[in-house]
């Protein structure tokens, strides 16, 4: 079978109630935070560049814009990333069936893996539309594959146009996965712009909890599985519809030196009495410069390739910490201490990711972005020791199974707590605006690449040297993110975007 993993920065599963009461939390921190009657007054970059000691008490004007709304829009590319990432794990077996290929297993492989192949060119693809076109142009545009993708993958009778249709949904997901974080870092108040990022994460944690929902009809009714593609249709169609009334992004218009449109995206936005406030941060940290957009080969020069190479890192330690190998192996390791079904491991799974992912929303914009993630690979670490130390001594074989599913479980949480939800949200603070939309894409390229490549390769690799040495490389991987992230990362946490790029600028 074709590795089952389908994390993207999350693992499957997440309640629509434990969601409806984090979006209203994150409201209710917006409202308190909007509704401050002290004049706004501005933090000076410190010329020194040091971006963690730079003061964070900004006091606001009462606003009257909405910007909730419009992240709601956007995450729907988040519900699909999840989603298409997800409906192929329950519907393969039996559209193998009806396509003729259930004892091959190759090309049971190729209708998994085109997704993540079309995912890579995707996400390239859309940080050239996002500069191009505009966000919410690329939003719409994205919507075509979803759409086309998904209705291929419904009505196929044959091999060859299931795989054009994976590969077409794959497009998509990878123009999501860089779009839809971009859209809103660049949206977002900066008090609570971490807790809207990881509302991101969890959106895509509900896409997964609705492909498996889906797929429970599947055991009645083999034929359920061009339905569950079918689903696939709708949330992609509003999502283009929702994007027609959906604000730019005013960083966008005001680099492109559209200074009247860039005003009325921000009365929409935050209200007419934000708009002098947000406009001097942009003049201030050069949105308005005359610098044309990045080219790709920018991004390797002196002056971007240190920051680039942080977010490219970022997301090759995502991958390479073990997240697929941990939700494939989960299965395995719930069977071992009694638990057959399938549907109740993955809620298990499911759960700690969306309990974790609730937590760290909570603490991104009171602990910071750095902290999180260095706590969440040094947990990380230490389940894939405990992990890997249950199949290895003796005298922990009568209590393997249960300290097994205590791993995965605390692996799961630790890697919601950071690793999970903070790469995508860090990534669009740090980059400068001219580079912001292509940065953005080649770092989630990395992640769909070094995705593809360990799925590719292991089962190889679990064959040669065993699950226990495997889980102890993971481990060593994590210990080696947290000491890097601790030496290369800056903290963010209260900052406006502009803020965070002159103090980088004067760090150089």
């Amino acid at each position: 079978m074709p590795d089952r993993g389908f994390c993207c920065g999350g693992s499957p599963l997440g309640s629509p109630v434990d969601f409806g009461v984090e979006m209203a939390r994150v409201r209710t921190r917006m409202e308190g935070i909007f509704r401050s009657r002290e004049k706004a007054r501005y933090v000076r970059a410190q010329t020194s560049g040091d971006l963690e000691n730079v003061p964070t008490d900004k006091l606001q004007t009462k606003p009257s814009g909405h910007v909730l709304p419009y992240v709601g829009v956007a995450c729907l590319g988040a519900i699909l990333f999840g989603y298409h990432l997800a409906v192929v794990n329950g519907a393969l077996e039996y559209l193998a069936r009806d396509l003729g290929i259930a004892k091959d297993t190759v090309l049971q492989g190729w209708v998994v893996s085109t997704t993540l192949a079309g995912a890579t060119v995707g996400s390239f693809t859309g940080g050239t539309l996002a500069d191009k076109l505009g966000r919410i142009r690329t939003f719409q545009l994205d919507a075509i594959p979803l759409v086309i993708g998904a209705f291929l993958s419904a009505t196929a009778q044959d091999v060859p146009t299931m795989i054009i249709g994976r590969l077409l949904a794959g497009f998509g997901i990878g123009i999501s996965s860089a779009i839809v974080p971009l859209y809103i870092s660049e949206i977002s108040p900066t008090e609570i712009r971490g807790a809207l990022g990881s509302v991101n994460q969890l959106f895509i944690c509900i896409g997964i909890l609705v492909a498996l929902v889906a797929g429970l009809p599947l055991a009645g009714n083999p034929k359920w599985w061009r339905t569950m593609f079918t689903i696939a249709i709708f949330p992609a169609v509003l999502m283009a519809l929702g994007m027609a009334v959906c604000p730019e992004s005013p960083r966008w218009l005001f680099q492109q030196g559209k200074l009247s449109q860039a005003e009325t995206a921000m009365k929409k936005l935050y209200g007419k009495e934000k708009v002098a406030e947000v406009m001097h941060g942009l003049r201030a940290g050069g949105e308005g410069s005359t610098e044309s957009d990045a080219g790709w080969f920018d991004l390797f020069s002196k002056r971007y390739w240190k920051v680039v190479s942080v977010g490219a890192a970022l997301f090759l330690f995502q991958q390479l910490a073990g997240i697929n190998a941990v939700v494939y192996y989960s299965t395995a390791v719930f069977r071992s201490a009694g638990i057959s079904s399938d549907v109740a491991a993955s809620a298990l799974v499911g759960a700690s990711n969306v309990f974790g992912t609730i937590i760290a929303s909570s603490l991104m914009d009171k602990r910071g972005r750095k902290s999180l993630l260095i706590t969440s690979f040094i947990g990380m670490a230490a389940s894939m020791l405990l992990l890997s130390l249950c199949f290895t001594w003796k005298s922990l074989a009568p209590y393997s199974g249960t300290l097994a599913v205590l791993g995965t479980v605390l692996y799961v949480l630790s890697f919601s707590l950071g690793a999970g939800p903070v790469p995508a949200l860090l990534l669009p603070e740090i980059f400068a605006s001219r580079i912001r939309a292509k940065a953005v894409a080649l770092s989630l390229g990395m992640h769909w690449v070094s995705n593809f490549v360990i799925g590719l390769c292991f089962l190889s690799v679990v064959n040669r040297f065993g699950i226990a040495t495997v889980y102890l490389g993971f481990a060593t991987v994590c210990v080696l993110a947290a000491l890097y992230i601790a030496g290369n990362v800056v903290e963010t946490k209260g900052r406006s975007l502009e803020e965070i790029e002159r103090a980088l600028s004067a760090a150089d």
